[in-house]
């Protein structure tokens, strides 16, 4: 817990820290039901969203029980109240909503591979992971052959957003179906968008992607440049709020660039890269020009190369640093 009332001066992370948390609101809605029923809800994936996702559930008082491929990631929710099981079959076979949050579009095709023929007619399977569009809509078709609805509602936010149970949640699927599970979401996002049928979700986390990708990488572009123009870095931050050039990423990831702050994970640059090169795959099928999300990838993946890929994009200011010391 952060100490507001100390008279010592703060480090800049921090003040940038406390600046975010007043702009995320720690709400939490406390119904776990659809249809006037306590619903049983099952989560895969306990990684860096997925714990406080499922954190915020048990908070709500919600019927719990969680998988991981790695059990010991359980531990700390079988503490607070969930229960775990050690395989897919036996986590489908016993809830009504399946939620995912896995790490790619291969991720949540094996997890459903196994899943798939223990389904049982009325299941939602929601989809948190940030996939491609067209795998969602097969998918999708797959679990509507066994009368079950399949809702993907990639999230936005960041590890943040996740514990205050801010994120932005944007869904493709049925909007009946959404409506019946909207009160269950509200205790993790304060935004839930409808965006259209199954795909929509994933299309629109593929532009969140873009947005924020791009943003981070010119970001570590400007530190760098002004760390070696003799500008203090760490307070451009403070200098750039309010302005139009502020956002929440850099409050939370400029002062750790500027410090070279970058033991704490809190997202990760494969990630990005991830993102980046569906965005490039999409624009192909669309025929649509992204020339900035695929010199973003290409930065992106020089990184990665160079040993960052499982480090924080705050890291990405060492990029910057040694091509400005060429």
């Amino acid at each position: 817990m952060l100490e507001l009332s100390s008279n010592k001066p703060r480090p800049r992370h921090l003040e940038s820290l406390i600046f975010v948390a007043s702009r995320l609101p720690d709400k939490l809605a406390t119904n776990c039901q659809r249809d006037n029923s306590m619903e049983k809800i099952g989560f895969i994936g306990i990684g860096l969203m997925g714990l406080p996702m499922c954190q915020r559930l048990l908070a709500a008082h919600c019927d719990l029980t969680v998988y991981n491929r790695t059990p010991s990631k359980t531990q700390a929710l079988q503490e607070q109240g969930a229960k775990a099981v050690d395989s897919i079959e036996s986590l489908v076979s016993s809830v009504d909503i399946i939620m995912l949050c896995v790490s790619d579009t291969l991720a949540v095709e094996s997890v459903m591979a196994e899943a798939l023929p223990y389904l049982k007619p009325k299941q939602i399977i929601v989809d948190f992971s940030s996939i491609s569009p067209a795998a969602t809509r097969q998918l999708a078709t797959s679990v509507e052959a066994k009368q079950c609805a399949w809702i993907d509602s990639p999230v936005s936010g960041g590890v943040a957003g996740a514990e205050a149970g801010s994120l932005a949640i944007m869904v493709g699927g049925d909007t009946h179906i959404l409506k019946t599970i909207e009160p269950i979401l509200q205790n993790l996002g304060q935004r839930i968008t409808h965006m259209g049928p199954n795909g929509a979700g994933q299309t629109s986390k593929i532009c969140n992607q873009m947005l924020v990708s791009c943003n981070v990488l010119v970001m570590a572009e400007v530190m760098a440049l002004a760390k070696k123009s003799g500008v203090d870095a760490a307070r451009l931050p403070e200098a750039l709020k309010g302005g139009f050039a502020d956002s929440l990423p850099l409050q939370l990831t400029g002062p750790r660039m500027a410090e070279q702050d970058f033991d704490e994970v809190k997202w990760k640059v494969k990630t990005l890269l991830k993102d980046l090169d569906m965005a490039n795959t999409l624009a192909h099928d669309m025929t649509s020009s992204v020339p900035m999300a695929g010199l973003g990838a290409e930065l992106m993946r020089q990184h990665a190369a160079r040993g960052f890929a499982e480090q924080d994009p705050s890291t990405l200011v060492m990029l910057y640093e040694a091509l400005l010391e060429k």
